[in-house]
């Protein structure tokens, strides 16, 4: 779903719209339904059947084997976002004001993943101009890194997942950014840009000061490292 999600939002066809490729391929129809409606007005059809047997496209139009390195990517970076909506999720409960951040995010993860889907060696002029991926993103995640960790102790030990489900939820999420971050091959590669793997690197640490951050503003005590003994 997100490498045809990430195709159209690479094409311009509604970025983060929740009807994906599909929906948009019966938006562009101008034929109508036998009903008289326009086709637009129907539910989308969610499979394509076009990955049976084993193959995927990239938005460059490539058909590559569905264990290539882009769709491992794509998957990882799509369990992130699955995994950040849920610790949203939890921090909405307890009405935390950054929660926001972690929308933001999630549609710079779409963003990510129209890059991945677009690899470098066979992308146009066309392709790059709608999938660029530049450091601004960066930027704005270490100015929230550097705000929260002025708030927080100093980090004193090795901290375990824990801190409440917001803060635990958070170092999940991180955990699967660092995952996420096996782009980094096919950036050395050439096949996408190098300020998608900062995004993600930075990414893990604004989810860990986050999750440290919710933990304080929540009460919660955050188990440490204790070695265990003989």
């Amino acid at each position: 779903m997100l490498r045809r999600a990430a195709a159209a939002a690479a094409a311009g066809r509604g970025l983060r719209g929740p009807l994906g490729a599909a929906g948009q391929r019966q938006q562009r129809s101008g034929e109508g339904s036998p009903d008289g409606g326009s086709r637009s007005d129907r539910a989308p059809k969610i499979y394509t059947r076009t990955g049976d047997a084993g193959f995927s496209s990239t938005f460059t139009g490539e058909r590559r084997p569905k264990a290539d390195r882009i769709f491992e990517a794509l998957g990882a970076t799509d369990e992130l976002s699955s995994a950040i909506g849920l610790a949203g999720e939890f921090m909405s409960e307890k009405g935390h004001t950054f929660v926001e951040q972690l929308h933001k995010v999630q549609c710079m993860l779409q963003d990510v993943g129209s890059n991945i889907a677009t690899p470098l060696s066979s992308a146009r002029e066309a392709h790059l101009k709608r999938t660029s991926f530049s450091e601004k993103p960066v930027l704005e995640l270490e100015q929230w890194i550097d705000s929260y960790s002025e708030e927080l102790p100093p980090l004193r030990a090795f901290i375990l997942p824990s801190g409440g489900k917001s803060s635990a939820a958070l170092h999940f999420s991180r955990a699967v950014c660092r995952r996420a971050e096996s782009v980094v091959p096919l950036v050395q590669a050439g096949e996408a840009d190098p300020n998608v793997a900062k995004y993600l690197n930075r990414l893990s640490d604004y989810l860990f000061v986050l999750a440290r951050y919710a933990a304080m503003k929540e009460g919660k005590e955050e188990k440490i490292y204790l070695k265990p003994g003989p």
